[in-house]
């Protein structure tokens, strides 16, 4: 059972086909509908071909020349052009063309608008730069042709008088203001259109970049804090290295020069990794580190350099060391993580994850935690806001897996060097959160780049095909170009800008495109013994971006040789304003301070609960009557073991009412 679920549901086509040709069988009475249909079947066909397998543009001759006699006039010889609806623009013979009177018709239908003076004023109208500039187009004309009188027929309107009886394709030359539109296709402004403003695809893509360092870190820091990270021979080497530097160049007064100050940061950065990885073994992996390696001897000293080189770096401009604010929050990291958790002399064995994080050359501080946070929640704003635009998306479950993601909030930014330690809940989530995004990302790129490799159909309106650009002085041509007008290429000229790369793209692409998505893959930590990682090279580096798909968007948005450049999309990007900025900060202290509020109360509760227990077994405990060792039974609670009975009975008695006196007490009188 076939039920109807809208446009395109099933296998069969669901629209009127853009082709119908007749069909003719003996004994059929013909009409004037089935012969025009035939010949608007197959007009349209040879127009579709036109367009989609060559485009518009020049196909031979239609050169332009200055004319002998000079003047106004120009000389266009003959030949073949296609517009963009396919039409053939066939010029059999050579055509003396009136530039001068052309013009006076173009202002006459623009109602006296120009892109320049009238030619009537002479050499007056000259700018400076060689006077005014025009198109000469052609245009695609139709003409009826050859009147008949129709026969009588029973139609009860029939046409008056004679009818054309044949249509005469034609053309006609027009002048237009030079700004003529390049039809061909530019994958690379087809990208740019997906990508939306590049400023800020490179902003969202960068950050990514600095959270792709982080991601496996911050996982394999929070999975086994217990765990001691693997020191090897490539560790003594970075320790010995950076360690002979430090020591020859940390001292000093006052802060470094800003070269300086880099080649510091980044020493600092591999003995702090190196010291983090040996303050992770226990006293016994740390005595054997010291026999196996016998440079582990100077640890104290190499502290004490560090603790110098930080106090020297504390004081010097890192935005001058480091103009990327994105590669100076690692060295403010660098510098302040340094200082708490490696120079003191048992390093900090109250801050496991940070102590796990320098020992991968991944310093985590407070600040850089409140910058993660911000890069989450701007990638992710970007990729929702570029797939909400995006009209071919190719990757289906994208928008929903982006939407998905649980990015942390924002937090306020933290005093200058503040050490406050993270928690295993927020460094997974962060890192849950970075991977994610960094995958879509990847997907994001990698679907907007493959939808470039199809050129779309061209859906345009100007009919008109250029010839040449004209330059006039005054009423006379002086300068007639014809070198930069589209000329029809094999293909069409949506192919034009693929010559030198169309081969390349397509070995790339069988590399990137319909692939399966690709999904992050968690590193895992061995059963035992120390965990092994790799030291983060090039944190505070370039960043080079490579692989198959860096290769295929450098393709795509870097013109070759002749090529015209890809025009970048100009959006119009909103700011958010300081008091929105404001209230989200302040709204991040309140959820903080609710947090902060509601982990007290359920201290308070589990102390209540404790409490409220202990009350009832003393409850218990002494509602409970005390049995008697020698099997008697239990005297009366008033009764002493030497009482007689009367006596106890007496005192059992409940005491005699005392009855108050009629006489009424004086004010004063003790009662």
């Amino acid at each position: 059972m076939r039920t109807d679920c809208g446009c395109g549901c099933g296998g069969d086509a669901t629209r009127t086909s853009a082709f119908v040709r007749p069909r003719f069988f003996a004994g059929q009475l013909l009409t004037e509908d089935d012969l025009s249909l035939l010949v608007e079947y197959t007009t349209a066909k040879a127009r579709l071909h036109n367009r989609s397998l060559y485009g518009p543009g020049v196909i031979c001759g239609l050169g332009v020349t200055c004319d002998p006699c000079g003047g106004g006039t120009v000389a266009v010889h003959p030949g073949h052009a296609l517009d963009c609806t396919g039409n053939d623009i066939v010029v059999p013979c050579t055509e003396r063309v009136d530039v001068t009177a052309l013009v006076r018709e173009r202002r006459i239908s623009a109602l006296g608008v120009d892109c320049g003076e009238d030619c009537d004023n002479g050499d007056d109208n000259d700018d400076g730069d060689g006077g005014r500039r025009y198109g000469l187009y052609v245009r695609y004309r139709e003409l009826p042709a050859e009147p008949v009188a129709p026969y009588a027929t029973e139609e009860p309107c029939p046409s008056p008088g004679c009818v054309p009886s044949r249509i005469q394709e034609g053309y006609q030359f027009v002048v237009r203001c030079d700004d003529f539109e390049d039809h061909r296709h530019n994958p690379g402004t087809r990208l740019l259109t997906t990508l939306g403003d590049l400023a800020r695809a490179d902003q969202a893509r960068t950050r990514d970049r600095r959270l792709g360092f982080y991601t496996d870190a911050l996982t394999v820091a929070s999975l086994g804090t217990g765990r001691a990270f693997r020191f090897d021979a490539a560790d003594a080497q970075r320790y010995a290295t950076a360690f002979a530097w430090l020591r020859e160049n940390a001292g000093g007064e006052g802060p470094p020069a800003p070269p300086t100050a880099r080649e510091m940061t980044e020493h600092v950065r591999a003995l702090a990794a190196a010291v983090a990885r040996y303050d992770t073994y226990d006293a016994a992996g740390q005595a054997q580190l010291a026999r196996d390696y016998p440079d582990l001897a100077t640890v104290r000293e190499a502290r004490s350099a560090l603790g110098t080189a930080c106090g020297r770096l504390g004081g010097a401009d890192l935005e001058a060391a480091w103009p990327d604010p994105l590669r100076a929050g690692i060295a403010r990291a660098v510098v302040t993580e340094t200082a708490a958790r490696v120079v003191p002399e048992r390093g900090d064995p109250d801050a496991p994850l940070e102590v796990r994080m320098l020992a991968q050359g991944t310093p985590l501080g407070h600040a850089l935690r409140v910058e993660f946070r911000a890069d989450l929640g701007l990638i992710r704003e970007w990729l929702l806001c570029r797939l909400d635009q995006a009209t071919d998306l190719a990757d289906c479950a994208l928008r929903q897996d982006v939407a998905a993601v649980d990015v942390p909030p924002l937090l306020p930014s933290p005093p200058p060097d503040s050490t406050e330690k993270a928690t295993i809940a927020e460094v997974q989530q962060i890192a849950e959160a970075a991977a994610a995004l960094g995958t879509a990302v990847r997907r994001f790129l990698t679907d907007a780049a493959c939808a470039t490799l199809n050129p779309p159909c061209g859906d345009r309106t100007d009919t008109d095909v250029l010839l040449a650009h004209l330059e006039l002085n005054g009423c006379d041509v002086v300068r007639v170009c014809s070198a930069t007008r589209e000329q029809v290429l094999p293909g069409g000229s949506a192919y034009g800008e693929w010559l030198p790369k169309l081969y390349r793209l397509r070995e790339l692409a069988e590399r990137v495109c319909c692939r399966p998505v690709p999904r992050y893959q968690k590193p895992t930590l061995p059963s035992e013994g120390p965990v092994a990682r790799p030291y983060a090279d090039g944190l505070l580096g370039d960043w080079p971006r490579t692989g198959d798909l860096e290769e295929m968007l450098s393709l795509l948005l870097t013109p070759a040789p002749g090529e015209t450049p890809p025009k970048a999309l100009h959006e119009q990007v909103y700011t958010t304003p300081s008091e929105v900025t404001d209230s989200m900060q302040e709204l991040a202290r309140l959820r903080t301070r609710v947090a902060d509020l509601t982990a007290a109360v359920e201290g308070l509760r589990a102390q209540l609960g404790s409490a409220q227990t202990q009350v009832s077994h003393l409850e218990e405990r002494v509602s409970s009557p005390v049995p008697d060792p020698s099997g008697e039974s239990a005297q009366a609670p008033d009764q002493t073991p030497d009482q007689p009975p009367e006596q106890a009975a007496e005192s059992a008695k409940p005491p005699a009412k005392r009855t108050r006196s009629s006489r009424t007490r004086k004010p004063g009188e003790t009662p």
